[in-house]
């Protein structure tokens, strides 16, 4: 894994999603969208002539009045994080996962521009919003050098956490450097000596958090256990996490039955060979492999399948 981003980019592509307007936003939704965010925040929802959040002792925050089906169907895809926030338990998790019809995140090369449209684009940013923080790990940081803002959306940006248990990034990403938002940089306590180093000075809001135990498995298939990451979050308030990947990130937290929420967002693309999407323990018996409840939902030109994994027990 290479220790600093990617400086260059090749030249985007002619399906960009960056620029890309969304078709199937519908008139309504940006209003639905302003009371999703009070009602994240804790602030009272504001009142409309149309459809209004409501909260229901029986069944979580619910639309009143009259709505489209698209909106409805938005609102569906999202509700599941509202309704964690407002439990205040233990510490809630969605991952999200956007690869090619044939299972890669990326090209063998490392090349993930652009995998999934504009529309899973801004659903991206959307859980973003609805999150106490995002979470990739340090071979996304590496490569792909993220923001994760909400940028492309209204809403708040969440806490950043760079998953990197062997403190191997070298602390010049743009997370740990622009101050666009509080970052912190998770580490095994075993190496936050040489995190602290590295990130030295003129990181605005961005800190070293170790936790002890988080590094776990051998030298040749290293791991995190997802259960001291999540307490030493939940310590910090940041309770509803949102797992953006990359693949082997989101793999492990399934593996650990650390997810509550998985989306899965299929392109129509087909990439042949390259970097795994999603990866889960091997069943011998079709009868044992997991099946989550799910729901399908049109993304533009991209599926996203909606899984239930609190649901398997």
């Amino acid at each position: 894994m290479p220790s600093s981003p990617r400086s260059a980019r090749p030249a985007p592509a002619p399906n960009d999603p960056g620029s890309a307007a969304l078709s199937d936003v519908p008139a309504d939704w940006p209003a639905l969208w302003e009371q999703v965010l009070a009602a994240r925040e804790g602030r009272a929802v504001p009142a409309s002539r149309r459809a209004t959040l409501a909260w229901r002792a029986d069944g979580g925050w619910c639309i009143r009045g009259p709505v489209s089906a698209r909106a409805a169907a938005l609102f569906d895809l999202y509700k599941p994080l509202l309704d964690a926030r407002a439990a205040r338990g233990s510490p809630w998790v969605v991952a999200q996962m956007g690869q090619s019809l044939d299972g890669f995140v990326a090209t063998a090369t490392g090349d993930s521009y652009y995998v999934n449209g504009a529309h899973s684009l801004v659903h991206l940013h959307r859980l973003r919003a609805l999150c106490d923080a995002v979470l990739v790990g340090a071979g996304t940081v590496a490569i792909d050098n993220p923001q994760l803002t909400t940028r492309r959306v209204p809403g708040p940006n969440p806490v950043r956490v760079l998953l990197d248990p062997e403190a191997r990034l070298d602390g010049t990403s743009r997370a740990l450097r622009d101050g666009q938002s509080p970052t912190l940089w998770l580490c095994d306590a075993r190496h936050a000596a040489r995190a602290h180093e590295r990130l030295g000075r003129g990181a605005p809001g961005a800190e070293v958090l170790p936790v002890a135990g988080l590094s776990t498995g051998s030298d040749e298939a290293r791991g995190h256990d997802a259960q001291r990451l999540l307490a030493a979050l939940a310590e910090r308030g940041l309770r509803v996490l949102f797992v953006e990947g990359g693949g082997v990130t989101v793999s492990r937290f399934f593996a650990a039955g650390a997810l509550q929420r998985l989306h899965l967002s299929v392109a129509p693309v087909l990439v042949g060979d390259g970097r795994r999407g999603l990866r889960v323990p091997a069943r011998e018996v079709m009868a044992e492999c997991p099946r989550p409840p799910a729901r399908l939902v049109v993304l533009g030109d991209d599926m996203l399948w909606d899984l239930d994994l609190a649901a398997l027990g």
